[in-house]
């Protein structure tokens, strides 16, 4: 299933569908700046795998909707037996990157039009500490748990926005891994 997600572009209709609801694939092409033809591959692969599914409420024979399946793609840390599973595994997670890294760009470039207010709700922060691999894991585990523990605001609140926090925690490049990175 992971294979299906391991293309930023795959990632990043599926984030459409989770944040904006359900689209066509023109809409979608639209969005991405692509070719609808292109966007219609994508969508027949994550609807292969489970990941959308198509709107049947909405549409008609010439216009094919489409929404997530579920609200959330996540990995628990734990690599698969099999290789081929833990290199489909990286392969999603380069693909993350990829699509993180570029929501960071966006989000940059668009802060100095930010209120105040959300520029210092906003950090752009990292953290250095010297942990064991069981405190690494059982650090990550609390900050999920937090987050996951929010209470999000309700729709009608005018005041509130989708926020994203996006959680990357891993040993400094270049120390266990064997690269030369500082």
């Amino acid at each position: 299933m992971l294979r299906a997600l391991s293309h930023p572009t795959r990632l990043r209709i599926l984030g459409l569908l989770r944040t904006d609801g359900p689209a066509t694939s023109t809409t979608l092409a639209t969005r991405l700046r692509i070719n609808t033809g292109q966007t219609s591959y994508h969508l027949r692969q994550l609807a292969q795998h489970g990941f959308v599914v198509e709107d049947a409420e909405r549409g008609n024979n010439r216009d094919r909707w489409w929404r997530a399946a579920h609200q959330s793609t996540r990995t628990d840390g734990r690599d698969p037996e099999l290789l081929e599973d833990r290199e489909a595994l990286d392969a999603y997670l380069q693909s993350i990157a990829v699509v993180m890294t570029q929501k960071l760009q966006a989000a940059m470039e668009e802060r100095p039009l930010l209120p105040a207010e959300w520029r210092a709700a906003s950090t752009f922060s990292d953290y250095r500490i010297r942990l064991t691999a069981a405190r690494a894991r059982a650090l990550v585990e609390h900050l999920d748990e937090l987050l996951m523990d929010i209470d999000e605001e309700p729709d009608e609140n005018a005041d509130a926005t989708d926020f994203v926090v996006e959680l990357t925690a891993f040993p400094r490049p270049g120390l266990l891994g064997g690269g030369d990175q500082p």
